[in-house]
């Protein structure tokens, strides 16, 4: 078997996919992309088993025939080539590869294609289509939410809804919840499933900056995304999602309106005297008065800011993880941010003051227990 390609465009969809190799040692061809190559079309994949990805495109080659090439050393080869057309000569009998660019001659061993693990398809599928940038949103907006705790297997996804009137997605680690839901987009049926974290995040890192259509089509086990010449299935997290919203408060009398980079760039500051365990921060609210301070009470440590602010409530002294409401800032694009609470000891909600008519984002985050210092 024999094909031509640019290095820049093999290199370019290689890394396209290449999030999905797996460092198996138990089955070490994950290491490796699977070459097809049918009537002048090459389609490469990789996949730890959970999450396959696959792309495809044209080639200079008269036979057709597949073989699995050791990732790692074919994109370093790639990366350190000058952009010229590269020739495979690949043995179909002993899997030896030889790489022609220029001058330079480069041989390595390759695997057989067929012991390479079927890409898996998704049948009795449902879909719904997706704008790219709806789709980046969402998991940005949500994706830092999600948790780590492999004992909460549930939680280490983002839960998604899909309804006749919007779509929500859903991510927490029973510190900190977002809830993100699109007016804009909406499915035929009704659907829930949980969206695993890698999946996500190979995927936010595909998606294009132009703005196209990404279908979606999900089964009982399985979702496949689809966009232009990649494709992305992954396993679906079989765990039933906590009820986030039991945790919602919905009586919060006491709200704060602040602009959203005063109140970053203070806790910023704020944070690094904090306590290097708990990364807490104690806000207190005066009329139109908020007080931002930390302290580390082992080395001495101590910070005080001072901001204007709307305020409606009675005063309130509560404690944050300051990295928590950190995250969810950088996380919310409007201008400025209300929070809104009841009690010290009740969970506070963070939502944009303005922002798109089409999203309606709301950030969740547990308080912490005060110290007892002035």
């Amino acid at each position: 078997m024999r094909f031509i390609v640019s290095t820049s465009t093999l290199l370019k969809q290689l890394q396209a996919v290449s999030g999905a190799l797996s460092n198996s040692t138990v089955l070490p061809i994950l290491e490796n992309f699977l070459f097809e190559i049918k009537d002048g079309n090459l389609t490469i994949s990789a996949t730890d088993l959970q999450t396959s990805m696959t792309t495809s495109l044209t080639v200079e080659a008269k036979e057709n025939g597949r073989i699995a090439i050791p990732s790692r050393i074919l994109l370093d080869t790639l990366k350190s080539l000058p952009e010229q057309p590269i020739a495979f000569n690949i043995d179909d009998s002993t899997f030896a590869i030889e790489i022609n660019a220029g001058d330079g001659k480069y041989k390595l061993s390759g695997e057989n294609g067929e012991d390479f693990p079927k890409i898996p398809v998704v049948e009795n599928a449902s879909s719904v289509n997706l704008p790219a940038s709806v789709l980046a949103e969402a998991i940005n907006k949500t994706i830092f939410a999600v948790s780590n705790d492999e004992l909460r297997p549930a939680m280490t996804g983002v839960y998604c809804q899909l309804s006749s009137q919007y779509i929500t997605f859903v991510a927490t680690d029973a510190h900190k919840l977002v809830r993100y839901r699109r007016k804009d987009a909406k499915a035929a049926s009704t659907a829930s499933f949980i969206l695993p974290k890698k999946a996500l995040n190979l995927l936010k890192s595909a998606l294009p900056s132009e703005d196209i259509n990404v279908s979606v089509e999900y089964n009982s086990t399985s979702a496949f995304f689809k966009f232009s010449n990649i494709n992305l299935v992954c396993r679906l997290i079989d765990e039933r999602y906590p009820d986030y919203e039991a945790v919602i408060p919905q009586n919060n009398p006491n709200k704060l309106i602040i602009d959203r980079q005063s109140f970053l760039g203070s806790l910023n500051r704020v944070a690094i005297y904090a306590n290097k365990t708990t990364h807490q921060v104690r806000l207190k609210i005066n009329g139109s008065e908020l007080n931002i301070s930390s302290e580390d009470i082992d080395f001495a440590n101590e910070a005080h800011e001072r901001l204007s602010c709307q305020y409606d409530g009675e005063d309130i002294e509560i404690g944050f993880n300051a990295r928590f409401l950190i995250e969810m800032l950088k996380n919310l694009g409007s201008e400025e941010v209300v929070l809104e609470m009841s009690t010290p000891n009740r969970a506070g909600l963070l939502l944009p003051v303005a922002g798109d008519e089409n999203e309606d984002v709301l950030m969740l985050v547990m308080p912490v227990m005060l110290n007892s210092y002035a």
